[in-house]
């Protein structure tokens, strides 16, 4: 099938609501359904929407493990999907909803592959912030990565709290523990170095695939790195809260 042909095909499947459409089931490789997705995002451009930058999923091994691939996976980010800190959202909005607790970098300077390193990465920065990312689950991702990715990583929407500028480049990500409460319960806490890849690395990471369909990351573009957590289902009436040690809390509830 051709790329183009598989755009229009996920493109018109979204506005129906149908984000697995039966004609791209097993029928995509990774590279084709990377150009599916980026395709998609030039569909949402040209009807207005404004990119705001671009997400990390699949940054830690023990997920991988889960969808059998040994390289993380990317996804991009609107600005119609931004919320900040405190955010009410409706929860019947939202098909089979999780949430994952994130840091979001913002770039200062561009930062283009191939051959980003982390040390281009740390000067490329500006800012970090606590996030949470709201992810709708209507792909099996375990059953057709490939298709999954087309699907934008499952990305529905995310929040951040205010934003730590400049970035403090002493900063040891790997010794940032994230708490997570739901109702205010803790049912999660986790040091960066056990649980996720590096976040500077994983910047120069999609600094480069995206070298391969001829993009770069762009100064002023936003990064969610990765979660710390698998994604955790969300319950209707639930308030959720992540501290991140060292850069803050973020928060949101589910009405």
């Amino acid at each position: 099938m051709a790329v183009d042909e598989a755009v229009e095909i996920k493109w018109q499947g979204l506005q129906r609501g149908d984000h697995a459409p039966e004609a791209l089931q097993g029928k995509l490789s990774l590279h084709d359904a990377y150009q599916v997705q980026l395709g998609v995002l030039e569909h949402y451009k040209a009807s207005g929407e404004t990119q705001a930058g671009w997400k990390i999923g699949l940054t830690a091994d023990a997920i991988r493990q889960i969808y059998d691939t040994s390289d993380p996976a990317f996804g991009f980010l609107l600005e119609s999907n931004a919320y900040s800190s405190g955010h009410r959202f409706n929860y019947a909005d939202i098909v089979n909803p999780a949430i994952e607790s994130e840091l979001c970098f913002t770039l200062g300077e561009t930062l283009r592959g191939p051959g980003a390193t982390r040390e281009q990465a740390l000067n490329a920065v500006s800012s970090i912030a606590p996030s949470f990312e709201v992810v709708s689950m209507q792909v099996k991702m375990a059953e057709d990565l490939p298709l999954g990715i087309a699907d934008n990583v499952s990305q529905w929407g995310y929040v951040t709290h205010a934003a730590i500028a400049p970035y403090p480049k002493d900063l040891v990500l790997g010794g940032v523990t994230a708490e997570v409460k739901t109702d205010g319960t803790i049912i999660a806490s986790l040091l960066g170095a056990d649980v996720i890849d590096d976040q500077l690395q994983s910047l120069a990471w999609l600094a480069n695939q995206l070298a391969v369909f001829g993009r770069v990351l762009e100064a002023g573009q936003c990064v969610i790195t990765g979660s710390f957590t698998k994604p955790l289902p969300i319950k209707q009436g639930e308030s959720w809260e992540t501290h991140f040690s060292s850069v803050g809390a973020v928060s949101a509830t589910f009405a």
